[in-house]
């Protein structure tokens, strides 16, 4: 099935290439798909690939992204296509958020893809980021061992589950890493008015993977984005106790990712023409479903939320942003 995927995703991406070639030749495509300039269907002009039509042949996208998308073997999955169809290397380095971030942020990535709303609309606000996209989400769950000595399984509350670890004083590992789950395991303690700390809040200062390991190691409760926890799941003894949205539980526990390209001018080095490239793929119809049919041991990961008939317009700017014109 991997292998049909990739097949899949690389068919796709010969499609939106070809529109992205098409864009920039001289004329439009008559009626037999060919190119106004004398180019194919494909983009390509019969002596050379559609991505050297464009320029991009043998150039590196370096992608920061966050360890729940790396970890859980999606990114392995789907790059395979673009970097075919494009004759590119994705150089993905896999860091907590808000390190993804400061990476591009000094300009050493070209396009991020992150999962902290608040950190996304800061690197907008301060000029480092644009042409936001809501790219895909899943969502956070509260895991620990089955024993669960707080007594949270099943609740309908993350905030008071997180209270009553606190009032257990339970084993609870923070990954204490600025990351996207770290910022909504802060968040989640504000909201329940606690403040976490002492013997029993460990923080490990580590990715997703490794956190949930030193949790199992320590019979511990931990909160997990669900790719990661799924595609662990059968080398830990972990449990989840306190579902999120996907399962009815909680909206707070939502986890939407967005992808945004590095602003060129900010920094002059950053590809900018193939981060656009990689964003419009995907976020293409035929990515997305690929995004959508992934799944480890039987069970979907992440849900696209690129293509939407109502599209939300907010996502290309900082949450609440508007024109200083608007009033005039």
């Amino acid at each position: 099935m991997a292998i049909q995927r990739r097949r899949f995703v690389a068919a796709l991406g010969a499609g939106a290439i070809a529109s992205t070639a098409g864009c920039s030749s001289a004329g439009d495509g008559g009626g037999d798909g060919s190119g106004g300039d004398g180019t194919d269907a494909n983009g390509t002009d019969g002596g050379g690939s559609a991505s050297e039509s464009i320029g991009v042949a043998g150039e590196t996208l370096t992608l920061t992204t966050t360890t729940s998308t790396y970890d859980t073997g999606l990114l392995d999955e789907i790059h395979s296509g673009f970097e075919e169809m494009y004759g590119v290397e994705v150089d993905a380095v896999a860091q907590g958020t808000g390190a993804a971030l400061e990476t591009a942020r000094n300009g050493d990535s070209d396009i991020v893809m992150v999962h902290a709303r608040g950190l996304e609309d800061e690197f907008m606000r301060n000029g480092y980021g644009i042409n936001r996209r809501d790219l895909m989400f899943n969502d956070f769950v509260i895991v620990g061992p089955e024993a669960d000595p707080a007594g949270i399984q099943g609740m309908s509350s993350a905030t008071e589950a997180l209270t009553s670890v606190a009032d257990a004083e339970a084993t609870f590992v923070s990954r204490g890493d600025n990351s996207g789950t770290h910022t909504k395991e802060l968040n989640l303690w504000e909201a329940a008015g606690t403040e976490p700390g002492g013997d029993w809040y460990q923080e490990t200062g580590t990715g997703m993977g490794e956190a949930l390991n030193v949790a199992n190691q320590q019979g511990a409760y931990t909160l997990s984005d669900r790719g990661t926890f799924i595609s662990q799941r059968a080398e830990i003894d972990l449990a989840i106790l306190v579902q999120g949205p996907i399962e009815d539980g909680p909206e707070i526990l939502a986890n939407p990712y967005g992808v945004m390209a590095v602003n060129p001018g900010v920094h002059e080095n950053a590809n900018y023409d193939l981060a656009m490239a990689y964003i419009g793929w995907i976020t293409s119809p035929g990515v997305q479903e690929a995004i959508s049919e992934y799944q480890v041991n039987g069970e979907q990961l992440f849900f696209p939320e690129a293509v939407s008939e109502n599209p939300d317009f907010q996502q290309y700017v900082p949450e609440g942003w508007s024109s200083d014109d608007d009033d005039a």
